[in-house]
């Protein structure tokens, strides 16, 4: 008997599909080939990011950039580069963590997960406070959604059988690109063009409107990771430095070798509907810095766009 796709895949495909609105840059095919994207007209549609605006930041920056955004009340998107393959870094500690809190009742985040100083790798703020006690599902989620902990965001895999659990969760939401293939500190180090622990900016931004906005997870852990993501302290410098002054952000940053700033986003206007943001950038050189006002500056260009 055919299977019926799920309803969190049938969610984010609508999320991932092209919608009216505006468009900016050079979208990329499935197949890694180009195609030139133009905006779309229709009234009432926010005035495009110019192809210009969002490349010449890149020259600027001697940077490539990566950008999906989209209005979830009016459909309308702003898009560069959305189809190319980028490093994923940190950005996948929210989808371990809905990948967690998503094989179980709430009460199962009350597990406590013992763990040793022998499990601690390089940045784990919290977690190495706690290698005598231990920590539950809901603190390491906590830890590597909020904190960016790697300790944490490791125990997290580990609770899914490693990063090919979390592959197989991403498929569930539908999530056809995005993939993980190590555990923390490594995956943020890959070469350019390495497929390994990569994402695109299309894909990221739909795990993270399905779990947030959608109804992919229950309820109870929707709310629980949207007061994580609210409560992250590494994004001030980021999309939230960005933002209009009022706006809730609720953001994940990732960070890494070849000049790596991504982060994602949902943002609350004061009015209006929530939007969804992925910027993902890098630059050439392994020890290049990476650039946390081209992040604010590209978020800054979308939004306009937007609103």
């Amino acid at each position: 008997m055919t299977s019926q796709p799920s309803r969190r895949a049938l969610l984010l495909a609508a999320a991932l599909a092209p919608v009216a609105g505006c468009a900016t840059g050079e979208e990329r095919g499935r197949d890694g080939t180009a195609a030139p994207s133009s905006p779309s007209s229709g009234r009432g549609a926010p005035a495009p990011v110019t192809p210009r605006s969002l490349a010449g930041l890149e020259r600027e920056h001697g940077a490539r950039l990566g950008v999906y955004a989209v209005d979830t009340g009016t459909g309308a998107t702003v898009v560069h580069r959305a189809d190319e393959r980028f490093a994923i870094c940190s950005v996948f500690k929210t989808l371990a963590a809905a990948a967690v809190m998503d094989r179980g009742p709430l009460s199962r985040l009350d597990e406590r997960v013992r763990y040793t100083r022998d499990d601690l790798v390089t940045y784990s703020p919290v977690t190495e406070k706690h290698t005598g006690t231990g920590m539950t599902l809901r603190e390491l989620c906590d830890a590597a959604v909020r904190e960016s902990d790697n300790t944490a965001a490791n125990l997290l895999l580990r609770d899914l059988d490693g990063p090919s659990g979390l592959n197989a969760y991403l498929r569930g939401l539908g999530d056809s690109v995005s993939r993980l293939d190590q555990y923390e500190p490594h995956l943020g180090g890959n070469p350019p063009k390495d497929p390994r622990d990569t994402t695109t900016a299309r894909a990221v931004a739909a795990d993270y409107r399905a779990l947030v906005v959608g109804d992919a997870l229950p309820a109870a852990q929707r709310t629980l990771l949207t007061e994580w993501l609210v409560g992250s302290t590494t994004g001030g410098e980021r999309i939230r430095a960005g933002a209009p002054r009022g706006w809730k952000v609720g953001d994940k940053t990732g960070t890494g070798d070849y000049g790596r700033a991504n982060d994602v986003a949902v943002l609350w206007p004061e009015r209006g509907a929530p939007l969804v943001l992925a910027v993902l950038t890098d630059r050439p050189d392994r020890d290049a810095e990476p650039s946390n006002p081209l992040v604010a500056e590209a978020t800054r260009r979308v939004l306009e766009a937007l609103r």
